[in-house]
């Protein structure tokens, strides 16, 4: 095994956790009743944290997927932003009670984590010859997706909280 493949694995894995924790407790700073206030469009705290479960379990199957020389089932959803699949997502997995909804999150990342631990290194850039809209579809790259996102909504929490 490739020390520089490891390498990389480890670190996006590790970068992963951090944006999650980064993530949760930006959210678990709110006061109660701000993070039912809507603030990203037509999302609250609660719904944002609902999508984060939902594209876990997406990710879940989209990793299941490329292992098997398939291009994941979610990609055949897109729409502007994702808009349709993100409002299923929230709607399948938003909780009202915010700590049940915490831990939620933190299973589903649990789960995609410890899936991705068992991945060998190597599989995680490998071109299958996967391809959706002529962009190669790897492990890294929707992970890197994620990551970025996850980034992005930390900075958005952080800048709501004020």
């Amino acid at each position: 095994m490739s020390p520089i493949a490891q390498a990389r694995k480890d670190a996006l894995i590790a970068n992963l956790a951090e944006a999650r924790k980064n993530i949760l407790n930006a959210a678990s700073a709110l006061p109660a009743k701000q993070r039912d206030e809507i603030f990203l469009g037509s999302w609250s705290v609660k719904d944002l944290l609902a999508h984060l479960i939902g594209w876990d379990y997406t990710n879940i199957q989209a990793v299941k997927a490329i292992l098997a020389n398939k291009v994941p089932v979610f990609f055949s959803h897109y729409d502007k932003d994702w808009r349709t699949y993100n409002a299923r997502l929230v709607t399948r997995y938003k909780l009202n009670n915010f700590r049940q909804l915490v831990r939620a999150v933190e299973k589903s990342h649990r789960d995609l984590i410890t899936l991705l631990q068992s991945v060998p290194a190597k599989e995680f850039s490998k071109d299958r010859g996967l391809r959706s809209d002529g962009e190669k579809v790897t492990i890294t790259r929707i992970l890197q997706v994620e990551l970025d996102d996850e980034r992005v909504h930390h900075q958005q929490i952080v800048k709501f909280g004020g």
